[in-house]
């Protein structure tokens, strides 16, 4: 039975009423990808945790009510985190995933950094939130203590739920599969479900009408490899279209990807640009800040700090999607 309008916008009240009183933490909560999609949930966020100084730029102006604390969660102790912040209901947590990568190809995995992810576990058995919900990239399940990991919450009574999750299918206009898992001391958490039948293309948030500077494709300085990728390009979508390059990375579809699908996964270094037809041959620039923050499902308010379009586009890769935390915020605390 359908509920009417009235009786629709008393429940809608009444969750975000309960969830307001929700109280949470963010650790490893970089530029506040995660705080904000929870925060859109009605969360509360009360404090960051992040030794990153492009974090420390980024987080207190997205969140200027919340605690900042920029050390390494080692050096912290869960104990006086209690009695600064009282009560926490929810800890969201991103621990490092540079050594979980698939992006790292045969490079050497830091022990010290994925047991980062452990943190978590020594916070929650201190702070004992009802909820935990924590984000990675998809391969952490093939780290050698990753079901040790999981087992440690559990011991804490969390039941969890481990569920991939693309953001594309959040409305999102990016392709990016990340691990999510859902912990609640009280009852098995829900799947999440998706938000969005269809997809958000790419072009939806870049600018193919000039208001960046671009350059001509075929130069001198240009790579050979770059050249290739843009040939293989033209040859399926023809002289006329834009499309995206992606510079760098075992790439199965060519090193190139339309405009009517979504963006591939944003990583920390620039890997995109836009190569359209001009008068006299195609021209080319790369992704602009704007661009990317959009393609991560980011609002133009969303402040990435002062820093250098290094270290924003690094704040970028390392980030939550907010509609896809949201989601899953959602979906937790909507039987509290």
């Amino acid at each position: 039975m359908r509920l009417p309008e009235t009786g629709l916008h008393v429940i809608q009240t009444a969750y975000f009423l309960a969830v307001k009183r929700i109280r949470a933490i963010d650790l490893f909560c970089g530029a506040g990808g995660s705080s904000w999609g929870a925060r859109l949930a009605g969360v509360n966020i009360v404090a960051g945790f992040d030794m990153w100084s492009a974090a420390k730029q980024s987080y207190p102006t997205n969140f200027p009510k919340a605690a900042f604390y920029e050390r390494k969660l080692e050096e912290i102790s869960p104990r006086s985190i209690k009695q600064e912040l009282g009560k926490i209901d929810l800890i969201l947590a991103s621990p490092e995933c540079q050594s979980h990568s698939q992006a790292r190809g045969a490079a050497k995995r830091s022990k010290s950094s994925r047991d980062t992810a452990f943190q978590v576990v020594r916070f929650a058995k201190t702070l004992k939130p009802r909820w935990i919900v924590i984000e990675n990239v998809a391969s952490m399940r093939t780290w050698s203590r990753y079901n040790r990991f999981k087992r440690d919450l559990e011991a804490l009574g969390y039941q969890i739920r481990e569920q991939i999750l693309n953001a594309a299918d959040f409305g999102v206009p990016q392709r990016r599969k990340r691990l999510f898992l859902l912990c609640d001391k009280l009852r098995g958490p829900e799947e999440v479900k998706p938000t969005r039948g269809q997809h958000t293309t790419a072009s939806t948030v870049i600018d193919t009408n000039g208001s960046y500077s671009f350059s001509p494709l075929k130069q001198k300085r240009r790579a050979s490899s770059t050249l290739q990728r843009a040939g293989r390009a033209v040859r399926v979508v023809g002289k006329s279209r834009s499309f995206l390059i992606v510079y760098y990375g075992t790439d199965k579809a060519g090193g190139w990807q339309r405009l009517d699908v979504p963006l591939r996964t944003i990583t920390t270094l620039d890997r995109f640009a836009l190569v359209k037809p001009g008068r006299n041959g195609h021209m080319m620039r790369m992704l602009q800040v704007p661009e990317l923050k959009q393609a991560m499902g980011m609002p133009k308010k969303f402040k990435l700090g002062s820093g250098s379009r290094r270290e924003q586009i690094h704040l970028l890769g390392n980030a939550v999607c907010p509609p896809v935390m949201r989601a899953v915020v959602r979906s937790l605390v909507n039987c509290a």
